[in-house]
């Protein structure tokens, strides 16, 4: 593949996304900081680093004063990011349940689980989307293109896909739709913009 023809895609695909999904995403975050609601993120491979970069973004950036002398944060965890944990339920429950098993310690209803999957089709990211949304929480996901991702969106509150099938191209989008959220969100609990 020519670089040219790559970054082509990736411009033609974000000239496709669906940005009202975007506004969604942003909502649910804000919903979330102004609520106290805990947001739990996860992925595998790339996806969980997406997932690190995500929790380390916004946690740092998400912060606002509160009106009474105080600071107000956007409470956001990566499931990803206890290698102890993860690796101890991978090994003495299974890998499928690597996700779900740190979410039936913490998730509360109406708290936020963001599931990322390029493939859409992750049985540990499936499986602990599944299980959040039995307890009431509000589902996030990233995807793609691929038909795998149906079981995804069919799943999720709201699904942000790339219109794309190649991966990497997948995950370039992911990062650049993250980004777009937490300005949103930022602009928005800081005064920058209407929320």
């Amino acid at each position: 593949m020519k670089p040219n023809t790559y970054v082509t895609a990736v411009q033609d695909a974000l000239g496709q996304t669906d940005f009202s999904g975007l506004d969604q995403a942003a909502e649910v975050l804000k919903t979330a900081f102004r609520e106290g609601r805990q947001v739990f993120v996860f992925g595998n491979g790339a996806s969980a680093a997406l997932a690190s970069h995500m929790a380390t973004d916004a946690g740092k950036l998400l912060i606002a004063d509160d009106g009474a002398g105080g600071r107000k944060r956007l409470r956001i965890l990566s499931l990803n990011d206890n290698s102890a944990w993860l690796t101890a339920i991978g090994n003495d429950i299974g890998y499928d349940r690597v996700f779900t098993e740190q979410l039936a310690n913490y998730l509360r209803p109406d708290d936020v689980v963001i599931g990322i999957s390029g493939s859409g089709g992750s049985p540990n990211v499936l499986h602990a989307l599944e299980f959040a949304k039995s307890r009431g929480a509000t589902l996030v996901g990233f995807t793609s293109a691929r038909p795998s991702a149906e079981k995804i969106a069919d799943l999720c509150d709201v699904c942000l896909r790339a219109p794309l099938e190649m991966m990497e191209q997948i995950e370039d989008l992911h990062v650049i739709y993250h980004h777009i959220i937490v300005r949103c969100v930022y602009d928005a609990i800081t005064g920058q913009a209407e929320a």
